[in-house]
């Protein structure tokens, strides 16, 4: 939505995508997590990484270590490309307060919905419900995340209503990207 309107967007995960592609990357990806990751013919396995890692804390840390780096390395690299004199960039990056990524930013935004709303959604993207239920519990919970956020977006709403909180979230930022704004919240509920 924030493309929609004019915003440059990068995700991490895409970018975690693509380094997934790169032979370095999974050599050593081999090297910390060993042969088991790969399928018979030496694809790596997504699902069997998130197995590991999710059970694992120890082996996602290791590989948190060796990709987000490479990530930040890869946002920064596009941010020069492509950002301008007044372009808002909006960079999704899952565990950004657990990691304690969030001081890279100017601005933070968490988006939130209710529990049963967040599984569905991952369920319907093909994680199932064991696996989407043991993602979100290794991540902050959306009660502290939006302590933290800079903007909240509620999401439990119409397309519509998320749509207008991300468009006036925009307008904040276009018109005064230098301010901190805490204590502007959006909520469907209240």
């Amino acid at each position: 939505m924030f493309e929609e309107i004019g915003a440059i967007v990068i995700d991490a995960d895409k970018i975690v995508d693509s380094l997934l592609e790169e032979r370095s990357v999974l050599e050593k990806m081999r090297e910390m997590l060993g042969g088991r990751i790969f399928s018979e013919d030496g694809r790596l396995d997504r699902v069997k990484v998130a197995a590991i890692i999710f059970k694992e804390s120890e082996l996602r840390d290791a590989l948190e270590g060796l990709l987000h780096p490479l990530v930040f390395q890869r946002m920064e690299e596009t941010l020069r490309d492509v950002k301008g004199e007044g372009n808002i960039a909006v960079i999704e990056v899952p565990l950004l307060f657990e990691k304690g990524y969030a001081g890279r930013f100017d601005r933070t935004i968490t988006v939130h919905a209710k529990e049963e709303s967040s599984l569905r959604r991952l369920e319907q993207s093909g994680v199932s419900r064991r696996d989407a239920l043991m993602r979100m519990r290794a991540q902050m919970s959306i009660e502290e995340k939006r302590e933290r956020a800079d903007y909240v977006i509620d999401n439990n709403g119409s397309l519509d209503q998320t749509r207008s909180q991300v468009a006036e979230i925009y307008g904040m930022l276009s018109e005064e990207p230098g301010v901190a704004t805490k204590e502007r919240r959006f909520d469907n509920e209240g």
